[in-house]
């Protein structure tokens, strides 16, 4: 117990010594320590994010080129049993529906296809305004088709992200850096 000194009406507070003794031991953290550990992890928090966004970009893309391959087996297939490409009536259609530059339909970009031959229509995997410098803010990252029912081009367009040389299989030597594409041999170069 406490002793009070006289005329002093409460307990006084007992005196703690806060300095560390030599050899004894300290319980927790400096907030130096802390800081040093909280900067390590955001660094490496920061590696993951930027090689995670790479994984991303390269799926897209996979994705992309599956679906153009996809989409052309397709048309083959219409082809076979129609003796036509399906007519995107002259102008070139898009699978997104703000595309203004073209005809947007994203339901039916590629008319005739659905049911018979694909279920659904695909879209871009990212969608939306490109990122494509070249494109500018008006054109989207979209599937355009475009058929005069002899020819057909289908471009993955203001879509693919990287980079890309002219021997890659989807190679657009009119878009070299901005789409990809499948075609019939007479349009290749030309639309």
């Amino acid at each position: 117990m406490l002793k009070q000194k006289k005329g002093s009406t409460s307990a006084r507070s007992p005196r703690f010594d806060y300095r560390v003794k030599a050899g004894a031991r300290r319980d927790g953290f400096t907030l130096i320590e802390l800081l040093v550990v909280i900067a390590i992890i955001g660094l490496l928090a920061s590696v993951v994010l930027v090689s995670l966004n790479g994984a991303r970009i390269k799926a897209r893309n996979t994705q992309r080129k599956a679906t153009l391959s996809q989409l052309q087996k397709a048309l083959e297939l219409y082809y076979n049993d129609n003796n036509a490409y399906p007519s995107s009536g002259g102008t070139w259609r898009s699978s997104e529906a703000g595309d203004t530059n073209v005809t947007p339909d994203p339901t039916n970009y590629i008319p005739g296809l659905v049911p018979n031959y694909v279920s659904k229509l695909p879209a871009d995997p990212k969608g939306g305004p490109s990122s494509n410098p070249v494109c500018g803010a008006t054109w989207m990252s979209a599937f355009l088709y475009n058929s005069d029912t002899v020819n057909y081009k289908l471009l993955s367009h203001c879509a693919p992200e990287g980079s890309w040389t002219s021997s890659d299989t989807f190679y657009d030597s009119v878009r070299p850096i901005h789409a990809w594409q499948v075609s019939t041999p007479a349009v290749t170069n030309v639309w």
